[in-house]
């Protein structure tokens, strides 16, 4: 490690901040003033037992869960708590309309009948900077050049320091828009197993009405448990697991049964996803005018849609179910951004930096020019924006559309001059599988009115002029006025009755030998391929150019930020790249507006009055009704409350990515779950406010409330290490 990289690392990393909760802080550069303002707010763990690469510490508990979520281990015998959404899929994957745990709930009462699922989990071995190495290989190329020679550089570190036969993977992270790169080191475990569940109702309660809502009453949790080989070991993917044996793990977190209190010291680890906290005006009206608003506009057509089959059966319910929640969850997410950062003007706030940045640039080369060509390339850019979105969230919403879609490089290869019959065959393979994934999650009713709905949409929002040539033409030709649902509706009942792509016969007959000739006269590939070749050869490299430009000017505009203000270069962190995090702060509550306080705690009460018999998201299990109107809550009763606490709240740090990270107390305990943030703040990708961010949160004793007396399973209580 060169050591004016480390001190650069440093200086940025350990200074105190001026502004209270924020930051996603790497554990290995917390440095002594943050640790030191950690201890101050009530933590009472030394340094090494947060993070030692050398002895079990804390970071040896937080994993990565699925390819999205956190996790943490709880137990000697490698247990995992983490949310219900981050478990959905392999709940409902585990689930039939038979035995449905998805909406019954699960819980084993035995390892043997623990289910085996598709997840995998990464453990965070260790970091090594790689700073010197990148920087060296970059010098003197800008624009696309240095993306290209910087992504070639990453390729070939991580495949260095990564070793297949032991499933370790390496993923190097920039820092800081590219100014620091660390390789994070990861070991992966394909073995991991459904231990329990609520009930959906449970894990879901609110639904999309509450989501991203406080006041919240939601059983966000699901239960795993990681097995290795009998020497430790991880087992590849497809390895027997027969004489696999629960994992044995370095570091679990002992789980706490102590009341919360106003005030109370907590600490969430996990692998945020990714914000962009130093973005600039530009990208912040780009996303407020075009992207965020289109967005939630496809989304809301494709969701009405799914929304209404699953109403009428609950077999279509468990197909759509997974899909469903996905697409809501950001559609809700970029609805409520974009009215917060219009809310508190975080446009003329960064309008206002870089009227300071510019005044400090100027007689600067490097820095001087840098928003006039920053504007420049977004203005290039701006046109083509909703076109994009179009495509991907519009044309490729279409379940059959991105399926369609994929089948292009089938076709590249059949009309390929020299392509091989091994090549064609592993396309055709390949194809095959994800026909038949495709085929479990289709409901063709509602693909059918998204397709025509979308269709519509794409016709009359993007520019007539970057529209496929020819195609809003023949269709108005074939099936009547571009201006008339009826048109369309017509339009994508005849795709959907003659595409080969829904026709078992004649897929199985297409792709047994397949022919670029048949593929292209079917009319759902006609028009995926049609849409997806417009865009890819006019538009995708205009994006490529600007998100090479935009890339470079954030890597320098950062830069320069550090040179002009060190005092603020101190308090700065990196963004969220979902690698591993650690953020501090209370739990607390807060007054979103004039005469309104939200308290920090919810309890069963709240649960009792939301409670709709019968409801899509305020339904609840009759034995829950009755224990909670009963106050059996037994061992996990708060002593202040009188009652159970479903959720809380604290001023955390987080993003996605956290969702099923430990929230922790001062001494290292289990208190929660992360789960949520609140309305209020979901700018918080963007810019993150101090008074009213919050991280919702399910209390650690209704869950272990919810496995014990909902659910019976007192196996899984006695695996735990309880701290009262």
């Amino acid at each position: 490690m060169k050591k004016y990289i480390l001190s650069l690392f440093l200086f940025i990393s350990i200074a105190f901040r001026s502004f209270a909760d924020e930051g996603m802080w790497l554990p290995l550069l917390l440095g002594k003033q943050v640790y030191n303002d950690m201890v101050k707010k009530g933590l009472k763990l030394n340094n090494a037992q947060l993070y030692s690469i050398n002895k079990a510490s804390l970071k040896d508990a937080i994993i990565i869960f699925g390819g999205g979520c956190t996790g943490e281990i709880v137990s000697a015998q490698g247990l995992i708590f983490t949310n219900h959404h981050c478990g959905y899929d392999a709940i409902a994957n585990a689930s039939t309309v038979e035995h449905n745990y998805l909406r019954d709930g699960f819980y084993a009462k035995s390892k043997e009948e623990e289910i085996k699922s598709s997840l995998s989990v990464q453990f965070l071995i260790r970091i090594d900077d790689v700073t010197k190495e990148i920087m060296d290989s970059l010098n003197g190329l800008t624009g696309a050049d240095r993306v290209k020679k910087q992504n070639e550089v990453l390729a070939v570190i991580n495949k260095r320091m990564s070793d297949e036969s032991k499933n370790i993977e390496t993923r190097v992270s920039a820092l800081f828009k590219g100014n620091q790169f660390l390789a994070f080191v990861y070991q992966r475990y394909y073995d991991i197993r459904l231990v329990g569940a609520p009930p959906e109702s449970v894990g879901k309660f609110g639904g999309d009405t509450d989501n991203w809502e406080w006041p919240r009453h939601t059983g966000d949790f699901s239960i795993f448990r990681v097995y290795t080989k009998p020497d430790g070991s991880p087992a590849k993917r497809d390895e027997p697991t027969e004489a696999n044996i629960p994992m044995k793990p370095k570091w679990y977190l002992p789980v706490s049964l102590r009341p919360l209190k106003n005030g109370d010291f907590s600490m969430i680890w996990g692998y945020p996803g990714g914000t962009n906290r130093y973005e600039s005006s530009y990208g912040i009206q780009l996303a407020t005018d075009i992207n965020n608003p289109t967005l939630v506009k496809l989304r809301d057509a494709r969701l009405k849609y799914m929304f209404e089959e699953m109403k009428k059966d609950p077999a279509t319910k468990l197909q759509l179910a997974s899909s469903y929640a996905s697409i809501a969850n950001y559609w809700k997410f970029f609805d409520g951004e974009t009215k917060q950062l219009l809310k508190y003007d975080i446009f003329g706030k960064k309008q206002a930096a870089e009227v300071k940045f510019n005044s400090w640039a100027k007689g600067k080369p490097e820095f001087e020019n840098l928003f006039a060509d920053w504007g420049k390339a977004y203005d290039a850019w701006r046109p083509f924006a909703k076109h994009r979105m179009y495509i991907n969230e519009g044309i490729f919403g279409s379940p059959l559309m991105g399926f369609a879609a994929s089948l292009m490089q089938l076709e590249n290869l059949l009309l390929k001059t020299g392509a091989t019959p091994a090549e064609i065959q592993k396309a055709a393979d390949a194809a095959k599988a994800q026909h038949k994934s495709f085929m479990e999650e289709e409901n063709i009713i509602s693909d059918k009115n998204i397709l025509g709905t979308i269709t519509r949409m794409y016709y009359e929002d993007v520019e007539k002029d970057q529209q496929p040539v020819g195609f809003y033409g023949n269709l108005k030709q074939t099936y009547g006025p571009l201006d008339d649902d009826a048109t369309y509706k017509k339009y994508a009942a005849d795709v959907f009755s003659k595409t080969m792509l829904l026709d078992d016969a004649k897929w199985n007959a297409f792709i047994a030998k397949p022919d670029a000739v048949t593929l292209q006269n079917d009319p759902a590939y006609y028009q995926a391929s049609t849409f997806a070749r417009n865009y890819s050869s006019k538009y995708a490299p205009k994006y490529s150019q600007f998100s090479a430009q935009n890339a470079e000017f954030g890597r320098l505009y950062l830069k320069g930020i550090m040179e002009m203000d060190p005092a603020k270069a101190k308090m700065m962190y990196p963004d969220a790249t979902f690698t591993m995090r650690v953020s501090y702060g209370n739990v607390k509550n807060y007054s979103p507006r004039d005469a309104v306080t939200y308290d920090y705690v919810t309890t069963s009460k709240g649960i009792l009055e939301k409670y709709k018999p019968g409801d899509y998201e305020f339904d609840l299990p009759a034995k829950q009704i009755e224990m909670l109107k009963a106050k059996d809550f037994g061992p996990y009763i708060d002593p202040v409350r009188k009652d159970l606490v479903i959720n809380f709240i604290t001023t955390n740090d987080i993003t996605g990515g956290n969702s099923g990270s430990p929230v922790i107390n001062g001494r290292g305990e289990l208190i929660g779950l992360a789960f949520d943030g609140n309305y209020e703040a979901l700018s918080h990708k963007l810019a993150f406010d101090k008074d009213l961010n919050r991280t919702i949160c399910v209390d650690i004793r209704y869950v272990l409330w919810c496995i014990d007396k909902l659910g019976g399973a007192k196996n899984i209580i006695k695996e735990l290490k309880l701290m009262k």
